[in-house]
C-alpha cells in the first residue's frame, strides 16, 4: 500500500487547537494582522550554549530593549522548536502570556537536546540519573541547569532570577527543571505537564490510546544534524473517517508499515517486521510497565524537587492528553515535599486552552463562560512570577492552594488544599433496572456482547481528528442508546451533589473470554426544560438532556492487578476490577440526574482488546480477536469523594 505523508510543524494542531466548529468560523472570516510588539520591545539573540559533555544546545533569547533595569528570565525548553530561527524573524507572542510580554521579562526558548537546531540525541522523556558520575551522566535537569548557568552570567541586565514554564512536553521539561535545580531557579509552572508516558497521552492503564498514532512519528523519528526542517513524516489516513480506517486496518501490527521509511541502501526483501520508528518500535516492543517505561517516569522522582523553588501546577478537568501528569505531579510534591511552595490551578478547559486569548470558554459543545482564560493569565499566572521573580518571593503570594472550577456550576472555588478536606466518601451501587442507588439491592447482574465488528464509538462525529479533544465534554446519549453500553443513573436530584477529587470504580465482572477491556464514564444528564445555550452547540444537538461526560476511564483488564505483570482471566469467573478515575470538581444540580455507563470498546479512542488472552496485543493476529460475553455484577460501585 502506498502511503502518503504530510510535512509539517504540528505544535499548533497538538497542543493549542480549537473548538473544530469555532476554529473553521474563524478561519474563514479572520483578517490576517501583523503584530510586530515583540519586534519593536525586543532584542532577540540565538546562541548556542554548550552541556558538560559538550554538546550544544540552540537557545533563542529576547532581551527588552530598554535597558534602564534589570529583569528576570522566563525560560521554556521545548521539542517543538524554538522558530523562527534567523536574524530579524521574530515569534509575535512570546512568554506564558501577554501581561508577562508586555511588562517587560527576558524570555527564552531552547530546542531540548536532539531536536531541531541542536546538537545531540533525542530520548523521548530521558531518564533522571540521580546520582551522576561525570560530565557524560547528562539528563534534562542537567541540561537545564548548564542552561541556567550560561544565561545569569552571559545574558545583559538580568537580576539572577529565573522562572520556567511549559503546556504538555514543555511541561514535562518545566518539572525536570525543579529536581536538582540550580540555585538560581525561583518558580517553575509545570502545566498539562507529562508525568509518565504509560498513563499520559498514548497509554491509559496499559491500553493503547489508538487515536494517538498519526503523532507517534513525532516524537520516533530520529535525526542526525541540526536542522531547521521538518524531518519526520506524519502519515494521511486517506479519508474523513477513521473509525472505519482503523477498523478496515484490523490489528495493530497491519499499522507498521506507516513506520517503514524507505532508505536508499535498504535491500531487504522481507520489511514485514521491519520498525524504523524508535518510538513505535518501543511501544511495539514493550506493552508491560517495564524497564523501558519505568525509568521515563517523572513522578517518582519528585522528591529530588529543590525546597527553593515555588511550582504551580496548572492544568484543565477536560484534558484529553495530559490529566494524570498535572494532578500526579501537584500530589507527589506536596507529599515528598509538603513544607514547599506548591500550588494547583485546574479549570474548564482542554488541553493548553489556559493560554488562549478566546473571550469565550468553550470544551467542544459545552459553554463555560467568558474570560475564564483570559482571567487566569491576569490575576493568577501573571502575580505567581512576578511575586517569585520581581517581588520579595516569600509563601504569602496571595494566591490560593488550591485555584479550581466548578463545571457543574460554572464558578471558581478557592481550597487550602486539593482534594478539599471537607469530603467523605459515598458509594453508589449499579444495580438492576438501570438504577443507581446508595444501597445494594438484591444480588443481580447485567450482560452484554461486545462485538469487535462493531465497538463502541467514542464520539458520533464522522472525521479525523489529530489529537480528539472534543469528547471529553461530548453528549453520551448515542452511547447509552446502544445494546452493549450498561447504562445506571440515579433518580433526579433534589439537591445539588458536588464531587470533588479522585473517582473509583469498583467493578465485579466476569467474562466469557480470558480479557477484556473496562471503560466508566460518569455523566451529568440535563434535564429536558434547561435554557439552551445561545451558540457553540453542534446543529444536531440540544442542551435539552444533553448527556455530558464529566469524566471517563479505561482499564486494559489483563492489568487489573499489576502494570507489570498482566493476568489473563478465568472465564465466567467473578474478578475485581479497579478503575480510578482522574480528578473532578463537579456539581451534579439539583433537577439533573448521576448517571454512569459501563462498556467494553472505545474505539478508535483506545485499540481493540482481542478478548482472547495474547501475551503482546501489537502483535496479536486476526485470529486472536473473538466476540465475548461480559457481566456486571450489581455489587459493583462507584465511589466518589464529595463535599460536604
Amino acid at each position: 500500500m502506498k502511503h502518503v505523508f504530510k510535512h509539517s510543524l504540528i505544535v499548533t494542531l497538538l497542543f493549542f487547537s480549537c473548538n473544530e466548529k469555532q476554529s473553521e468560523t474563524l478561519e474563514a472570516t479572520a483578517t490576517p494582522v501583523v503584530d510586530t510588539y515583540v519586534e519593536d520591545n525586543y532584542n532577540k539573540q540565538e546562541v548556542d550554549i554548550e552541556m558538560r559533555d559538550g554538546i550544544k544546545l540552540h537557545t533563542t533569547i529576547y532581551s527588552p530593549k530598554d535597558t534602564s533595569k534589570e529583569y528576570p528570565i522566563l525560560m521554556q525548553r521545548t521539542p517543538y522548536s524554538s522558530k523562527p530561527y534567523g536574524e530579524g524573524k521574530y515569534k509575535t507572542k512570546i512568554g506564558p502570556n501577554t501581561h508577562l510580554m508586555k511588562e517587560g521579562n527576558i524570555v527564552v526558548y531552547q530546542d531540548v537536546r536532539g531536536r531541531w537546531m541542536s546538537e545531540g540525541v533525542y530520548d523521548n522523556m530521558r531518564a533522571y540519573i540521580p546520582n551522576k558520575k561525570d560530565n557524560n551522566d547528562i539528563d534534562e535537569s542537567s541540561d537545564t541547569y548548564d542552561t541556567i548557568e550560561w544565561l545569569v552570567n552571559n545574558v545583559d541586565n538580568n537580576n539572577g532570577r529565573v522562572g520556567t514554564w511549559g503546556i504538555s512536553y514543555p511541561g514535562f521539561y518545566a518539572t525536570y527543571s525543579t529536581i536538582d535545580a540550580h540555585p538560581a531557579l525561583k518558580a517553575a509552572s509545570p502545566q498539562a505537564c507529562i508525568g509518565d508516558f504509560f498513563f499520559d497521552d498514548f497509554h491509559h492503564n496499559g491500553a493503547f490510546l489508538l487515536s494517538y498514532f498519526r503523532a507517534i512519528s513525532l516524537f520516533g523519528t530520529t535525526k542526525d544534524k541540526p536542522t531547521d526542517s521538518t524531518w519526520y513524516k506524519l502519515p494521511e489516513l486517506e479519508t474523513q473517517d477513521q473509525y472505519q480506517f482503523f477498523l478496515d486496518a484490523g490489528p495493530l501490527s497491519n499499522l507498521n508499515s506507516y513506520f517503514q521509511y524507505e532508505k536508499p541502501d535498504d535491500k531487504s526483501s522481507n520489511k514485514s517486521d521491519k520498525i524504523d520508528d524508535v518510538f513505535w518500535k518501543e511501544i511495539v516492543d514493550h506493552p508491560n510497565y517495564d524497564s523501558v517505561w519505568k525509568p521515563k517516569g517523572l513522578i517518582q522522582n519528585l522528591k529530588n524537587v529543590k525546597s527553593s523553588v515555588a511550582t504551580m501546577i496548572v492544568g484543565g478537568f477536560f484534558d484529553a492528553e495530559d490529566l494524570y501528569g498535572p494532578l500526579e505531579t501537584y500530589k507527589t510534591i506536596e507529599r515528598e515535599k509538603p513544607d514547599n511552595y506548591n500550588t494547583i490551578v485546574f479549570g474548564p478547559w482542554d488541553h493548553g486552552r489556559w493560554a488562549s486569548t478566546q473571550s469565550k470558554n468553550f470544551v467542544g459543545n459545552y459553554y463555560f463562560g467568558d474570560s475564564i482564560s483570559l482571567n487566569f493569565q491576569k490575576d493568577i499566572e501573571t502575580k505567581f512570577f512576578n511575586h517569585f521573580l520581581k517581588g520579595d518571593g516569600s509563601k504569602n503570594s496571595g494566591l490560593p492552594e488550591a485555584y479550581v472550577f466548578d463545571s457543574g456550576k460554572k464558578e471558581w472555588s478557592s481550597f487550602d488544599a486539593w482534594p478539599p478536606k471537607a469530603t467523605s466518601k459515598q458509594k453508589l451501587y449499579l444495580n438492576d433496572k438501570e438504577a443507581l442507588t446508595a444501597t445494594q439491592n438484591g444480588i443481580t447482574k447485567e450482560t452484554f456482547v461486545s462485538d469487535l465488528e462493531r465497538p463502541v464509538p467514542y464520539s458520533e462525529d464522522i472525521k479525523t481528528v489529530f489529537t480528539p479533544r472534543k469528547y471529553m465534554t461530548d453528549d453520551q446519549r448515542f452511547a447509552a442508546r446502544r445494546p452493549d453500553v450498561l447504562v445506571f443513573e440515579t433518580d433526579v436530584l433534589e439537591e445539588d451533589l458536588t464531587l470533588a477529587g479522585d473517582i473509583l470504580a469498583n467493578l465485579k465482572v466476569a467474562t466469557t473470554g480470558t480479557d477484556a477491556d473496562w471503560v466508566v464514564k460518569v455523566i451529568d444528564v440535563h434535564p429536558g426544560n434547561i435554557k439552551e445555550q445561545e451558540d457553540g452547540m453542534q446543529d444536531h444537538l440540544k442542551l435539552s438532556n444533553y448527556h455530558m461526560m464529566v469524566r471517563s476511564e479505561v482499564m486494559r483488564g489483563r492489568f487489573r492487578n499489576s502494570f507489570e505483570t498482566p493476568e489473563p482471566f478465568k472465564p465466567n469467573t467473578k474478578t475485581d476490577v479497579t478503575i480510578k478515575l482522574q480528578d473532578v470538581f463537579h456539581t451534579i444540580k439539583a433537577g439533573h440526574k448521576l448517571q454512569i455507563q459501563v462498556q467494553s470498546t472505545w474505539f478508535p479512542l483506545i485499540d481493540l482488546n482481542p478478548q482472547t488472552f495474547v501475551s503482546n496485543i501489537y502483535k496479536a493476529k486476526e485470529s486472536d480477536f473473538k466476540n465475548q460475553t461480559h457481566t456486571i455484577f450489581n455489587d459493583s460501585n462507584i465511589e466518589f469523594s464529595v463535599l460536604k
